[in-house]
């Protein structure tokens, strides 16, 4: 079972990802953990990868599908997996459509965890994090005991740069233009399944077990 999990930023779907993972006992491939393996590795993907990556540039679409395809081809992914960042663009999928076709195979599902935007931009508002020890909170889902303080090491708690709602809507317009255009192109090869993300994580992944039983 090849699983591509699709939705905006803050939508849940790498939460998703990491559940329907342990549930089907399947990898949970993110492409920013298979670069970071490969670079502490030491692998000539990985090195190559290092040097757009340490000049701030996005590593290029055949050499990312590259080193997924060397993941991919490992023997704990023989009964599929559940990908988790990518593709992000309509060529990194024709890429990794290509290479799958290759070997015979192609992806099963695609799951859009579906969220409105102003949903996203509330729910990464509450988020607190801990700069010191790196616990993370919600101030109406997983409030800190203290209001404002770190339930671990007391500190206190921050809104990150990254869940401002200036930025969080710069990420959103980014995935608009360049990621949601794949929920036509999964659409249209018939395997794109859709869920509600707004309700309760639960909810969301019982939805998903639907799909997939």
């Amino acid at each position: 079972m090849k699983i591509i999990m699709l939705g905006a930023p803050g939508a849940g779907k790498g939460t998703q990802a990491k559940l329907i993972a342990d549930k089907y006992n399947l990898p949970h491939i993110s492409t920013g953990d298979i670069f970071r393996a490969n670079i502490k590795e030491g692998t000539a993907l990985g090195m190559e990868a290092k040097k757009y990556m340490d000049q701030g540039l996005l590593v290029p679409d055949e050499l990312t599908v590259k080193i997924l395809l060397d993941r991919v081809a490992k023997e704990d992914c023989k009964n599929g997996y559940v990908l988790d960042g990518f593709p992000r663009t309509i060529p990194q999928a024709e890429v990794l459509d290509k290479a799958l076709a290759e070997l015979g195979e192609s992806v099963d599902f695609a799951i859009n965890v579906e969220v409105p935007d102003e949903n996203i931009i509330k729910r990464m508002g509450g988020r607190r994090a801990c700069l010191s020890c790196g616990a993370t909170y919600h101030l109406e889902h997983i409030p800190p005991k203290a209001e404002g303080l770190c339930d671990h090491c007391g500190r206190e708690l921050v809104l990150r740069d990254d869940d401002k709602p200036e930025t969080v809507k710069n990420r959103l317009q980014v995935y608009h233009e360049q990621t949601s255009p794949l929920i036509d192109f999964y659409r249209a090869k018939g395997v794109l399944k859709e869920v509600d993300g707004t309700r309760r994580m639960d909810e969301v992944f019982n939805a998903i077990v639907e799909i997939l039983d």
